[in-house]
């Protein structure tokens, strides 16, 4: 049975094609930048403009922070209560030309072991879970920790 994907959260990020993108917004009075989006009024205490504008956010960053996950958490977090946990890496990631730090899982397998403060990371499709034996999942974003050779000079 092929596999169909659903967003966890609406008009957080798309998926179309190989542009897998976190989508923030954009005030276009004081230029700040926000994720997750904003639909109503500028965040920056100073500014208060209602003119926001959808923005692809960057796919690539440095690791600014790291921890590993070992308890299954509370509600509203999404877990089946009946399976086993899967411990999991989170990554803090800060995107250069946001200058804006987001917060997402390392794909599964992701150790803190391979992780150093300030290497390169990339946007991944990911999988928050699965919906039922029907193929469908709930998709999500992770951080890919890129090693020395693929992250280039910057991210």
């Amino acid at each position: 049975m092929p596999r169909t994907h659903a967003p966890a959260v609406e008009g957080w990020f798309t998926a179309e094609g190989a542009a897998f993108t976190l989508l923030g917004t954009r005030c276009r009075a004081c230029a700040s930048v926000f994720f997750p989006r904003e639909d109503l009024t500028c965040r920056n205490p100073g500014c208060g403009s209602e003119d926001l504008v959808e923005v692809p956010l960057s796919r690539r960053g440095r690791l600014w922070s790291f921890t590993d996950a070992r308890y299954r958490p509370p509600a509203p977090y999404l877990s089946d209560p009946g399976s086993a946990w899967e411990p999991f890496v989170l990554l803090a990631v800060e995107l250069a030309a946001e200058r804006l730090v987001v917060l997402g899982q390392a794909p599964p397998g992701t150790t803190t072991g391979q992780l150093t403060v300030g290497m390169a990371a990339e946007l991944v499709p990911g999988v928050l879970r699965e919906t039922g034996g029907d193929g469908r999942t709930l998709a999500t974003w992770n951080w890919r920790p890129l090693p020395a050779d693929e992250s280039g000079t910057r991210p």
